[in-house]
């Protein structure tokens, strides 16, 4: 099947999705919100209809729907409690909700992302039942594909970056945090006002949600700011939302870089592999931001045994 047949297929069922849900629906024009080979996503007025990867668990997600019913104040729930099959695929439902506007930087979120995910890693699990956090693993794919791209000149530095991290940050071993509930990719595109357009901020993309270590999920945005991507004032924002909230990854004061280091180590190699390839596939010169970040990796010496705010994680 045709990446152009998935889509229009999953457009249709998206479409029967809103008629069932309403019998007003103006049906306006259908967009197509992404379309990558770990998920196609269209939306059909109110209602978006995801198609998952094709190697989805059937169980581990059909638990992670579960998930976002069970706390609504937190996540997304979805539309329907469980996937149906599309040409192999697993395709789920949701209600649409506004995304946060890339071009107004200064409105985002900060604040709301650092209470949700505080209250997202303590909520109650049964961390027996639940899958790992994928955040580990998709770093690990994202250098599995640097190594199998053209060779680069930055490729070894990102290599040898990834190398200082232990196993579990590398998803060569279980994580030493089993029972706290994680996201497992935040970034900003992971909030949406529902209900649209201006209802309370609301977390999504269950995919790569489980059991892990919490600070992983704080990991983007302490990269960034390592790098020099993310303003003082914007991190400060974070950080103390997430504090204030009771957030378990860092501690309640002082420096947070002991329990931030390695996640972020391992978001800035993953970004700056997925750099990487994705500017050689373009035939294009890495942009300023991601030859910032491949600075990053360029800086990271072995993982020390205690990081100081002042040094702000590997950021020497």
């Amino acid at each position: 099947m045709t990446a152009h047949t998935l889509v229009s297929q999953l457009t249709g069922r998206a479409r029967t999705a809103a008629h069932a849900r309403t019998t007003a629906c103006p049906c306006g024009t259908d967009v197509t919100l992404a379309d990558r080979p770990d998920g196609t996503v269209v939306r059909h007025e109110e209602t978006v209809a995801k198609a998952h990867a094709p190697d989805a668990d059937p169980r581990e997600l059909a638990l992670r729907l579960s998930l976002a019913t069970r706390l609504p104040d937190v996540l997304l729930a979805p539309a329907e409690p469980a996937p149906v099959a599309l040409h192999g695929r697993l395709v789920t439902f949701w209600p649409y909700g506004t995304p946060v506007d890339p071009d107004e930087p200064d409105a985002a979120p900060w604040e709301a992302a650092g209470d949700l995910l505080a209250r997202l890693h303590r909520a109650p699990v049964d961390g027996a039942a639940l899958p790992p956090m994928r955040g580990p693993l998709k770093a690990a794919h994202a250098v599995e594909r640097l190594r199998r791209a053209e060779p680069h000149p930055a490729t070894g530095a990102v290599l040898r970056a990834w190398d200082t991290l232990p196993a579990w940050a590398r998803a060569e071993a279980p994580a030493p945090d089993t029972t706290t509930l994680c996201h497992g990719d935040l970034h900003l595109g992971q909030l949406v006002r529902h209900p649209a357009p201006d209802g309370r901020w609301l977390l999504i993309d269950v995919d790569d949600m489980g059991t892990g270590v919490p600070a992983w999920d704080l990991a983007r945005p302490a990269a960034w700011y390592a790098c020099g991507l993310l303003t003082p004032d914007e991190w400060d924002r974070f950080l103390t939302a997430y504090r204030a909230a009771g957030g378990p990854a860092v501690p309640p004061s002082g420096g947070p870089w002991p329990a931030l280091d390695v996640p972020a180590r391992a978001l800035t190699v993953q970004t700056a592999a997925q750099a990487i390839v994705k500017s050689a596939a373009a035939g294009r010169a890495l942009d300023e931001v991601e030859e910032l970040v491949l600075a990053a990796c360029g800086r990271m010496g072995p993982v020390a045994p205690d990081v100081s705010e002042s040094a702000r994680g590997f950021a020497k």
